[in-house]
């Protein structure tokens, strides 16, 4: 293993306020270092003794923190929608109908071009400081089609998220039970090689997704398979998917755009996570979600981009820090810790998202002397994901 030690840290905030020389709850040190594996593991962080290591590399004073965890993603498509994204911001509403558009072109493309595609945008994503990476499948809706897309998200990541009940395919429109079935047959059968998680988009203020006992149906379907529960949910209007992802124990619901105070007493009392991706409001003109409510109440929140063509087509969580400041009303620290631990107990896991000995995902250097910089100076490219490979 080749070692590398990270010197000149002005500010690193680690998300280990365990640690013994941590100053607050992010657990930040000031004027510290740490050493870092082949693997961006992380091996050891203080601001004293520092071990010996391989090779240096003097940051100058930067900020340092975790590298994001981007907890929500449809990375693998093809196709184009800048049009619907242009009529969208014209007055036209989002339904959810334009997903068959980039199902068909998706369906057309080679394997090659979906790769090339895919690998693209995981590196504008680690370009931005992103280091871990969700990727849902759910632009094929059919069974070739969404083994596929699993496989090749397979390639980038472990974090891979079956997502046959996207939306009903116009094939299945007035037959929607077969498709159901399909989902939770062969479909399932196929994606169980290669998806850790399954989600629906439960929304009944679209006919063409999901509605509470189609959506019941496919979760307990993939937790029968081994599979986690993830859900898409309350994204259009108030609706039931927050209330079906707490009672079935779901790792994250996420949108959360129009919430009730049930729903928000009903995260705040459970352990399911609400992911927030206030990229969709930003490019829907929807209302922002009540970050501040969930969070007073006590509910665990995560932020992700939820890159994809048709309603969110960012890879910068930069972006979508200084948005969930301006518009959730976050406060930097709280955005940040969103964006690292809190998008990491979606995931159910404790890994990433911190810096801290035995944590990988990597870290990110930030072109400022604080975190702050990331929504004070917001759509200025100073993060980095650092990356110690050869």
């Amino acid at each position: 293993m080749t070692t590398t030690l990270v010197t000149g840290i002005g500010e690193l905030t680690t998300m280990d306020p365990e640690h013994p020389d941590a100053e607050d709850e992010l657990g930040t040190l000031h004027n510290a270092a740490l050493v870092l594996g082949t693997d961006d593991h992380v091996l050891w962080v203080g601001r004293s003794g520092v071990p010996d290591a391989d090779r240096r590399l003097d940051v100058d004073g930067r900020a340092v923190i975790p590298a994001f965890v981007d907890s929500h993603t449809h990375l693998v498509f093809a196709g184009d929608r800048s049009a619907e994204f242009a009529a969208r911001m014209s007055g036209v509403a989002y339904d959810g109908g334009g997903i068959a558009s980039t199902v068909q072109a998706t369906r057309e493309a080679t394997d090659d071009e979906l790769r090339h595609l895919l690998r693209d945008r995981l590196g504008e994503m680690r370009s931005q400081g992103t280091g871990v990476v969700e990727v849902k499948s759910g632009y094929g809706l059919d069974v070739p089609s969404e083994a596929r897309l699993l496989r090749l998200a397979r390639e980038v990541t472990d974090e891979v998220t079956f997502l046959g009940g996207h939306v009903v395919p116009p094939e299945y429109r007035s037959r929607r039970g077969d498709y159901v079935d399909l989902v939770t047959g062969p479909m399932l059968t196929e994606a169980h090689a290669y998806a850790r998680w399954i989600d629906v988009f439960c929304e009944p203020h679209s006919p063409y997704a999901f509605t509470e006992d189609e959506a019941r149906t496919i979760l307990l379907a993939g937790r029968g398979a081994g599979l986690g529960l993830r859900v898409h949910g309350n994204q259009l209007g108030p609706g039931p998917g927050v209330r079906l992802a707490v009672e079935l124990g779901a790792a994250s619901v996420d949108h959360c755009t129009y919430l009730t105070a049930q729903d928000v007493d009903a995260l705040a009392g459970g352990t399911t996570v609400a992911t927030l991706l206030p990229g969709v409001e930003f490019s829907t003109r929807h209302p922002y979600p009540d970050a501040r409510a969930l969070l007073d109440a006590g509910a665990t929140v995560a932020l992700a981009t939820d890159c994809n063509p048709g309603t969110c087509y960012t890879s910068s969580m930069p972006f979508v820090l200084a948005l969930a400041v301006r518009e959730l009303r976050l406060t930097p620290q709280e955005a940040l810790w969103a964006a690292t631990r809190g998008a990491a107990a979606s995931l159910a896991r404790n890994d990433i998202g911190r810096i801290a000995v035995g944590a990988q995902g990597g870290v990110t250097v930030v072109d400022a002397p604080s975190h702050r910089h990331l929504a004070y100076r917001a759509g200025v490219p100073l993060a980095r994901r650092l990356s110690t490979a050869t």
